[in-house]
């Protein structure tokens, strides 16, 4: 019975994906800026494509929007971390959070300077190109090691609606997320 139970839990969506210690991610996001690329709509809203981007990254968390003003466009956030926080012995000190689009961390001591920390994670507000890639971040689970290819926009939207990524991972605060157009993900 055990057994069963702890198979279900395994196969649960939400469940944490365990890691030994050592980098799972080690190099930073790849970046090109774009200029005048062509902007496209997608629905009601109006996509303008700011950069390439790609990241090889562990998942440190995910968090499922329904009702903000954004969650049509972009229904889930991934909270990533590449380099040392994608090292399970460097993420066990750090006790790291989601909510109202925000990604958030704490550390009684952290267990690598914050700079690094702030540099090497990132909130990311997922933007599914088609249905397929809809699907696939609704699989994506916290340790989870992903894959994603696409772009880093800027969106206007009804109402006077207006969101853009970020294009840095050296900020923090309001306006450091980066919103990406996901025309790939892969869970490896």
């Amino acid at each position: 019975m055990l057994r069963v139970f702890l198979l279900l839990l395994l196969l649960v969506p939400g469940c944490v994906r365990e890691h030994p210690p050592g980098v799972l991610a080690a190099d930073p996001p790849v970046q090109a800026n774009l200029s005048r690329q062509s902007a496209f709509d997608h629905g009601d809203y109006r996509i303008q494509p700011l950069a390439t981007f790609e990241i090889t990254a562990r998942v440190l968390g995910k968090e499922r929007y329904w009702f903000d003003r954004g969650a049509e466009l972009s229904p889930y956030d991934l909270a990533l971390g590449w380099g040392r926080m994608s090292d399970s012995a460097v993420i066990s000190g750090i006790s790291i959070s989601q909510s109202w689009r925000w990604y958030r961390w704490r550390a009684r001591t952290p267990p690598i300077p914050q700079g690094e920390i702030v540099s090497s994670s990132a909130n990311m507000h997922m933007v599914p190109s088609d249905d397929l890639v809809r699907r696939a971040l609704g699989r994506v689970r916290e340790g989870d090691i992903v894959r994603i290819v696409g772009k880093l926009v800027e969106v206007a939207g009804p109402e006077g609606f207006r969101w853009k990524s970020s294009l840095t991972r050296a900020d923090a605060g309001d306006g450091a997320c980066e919103l990406v157009w996901v025309e790939d993900l892969e869970i490896l």
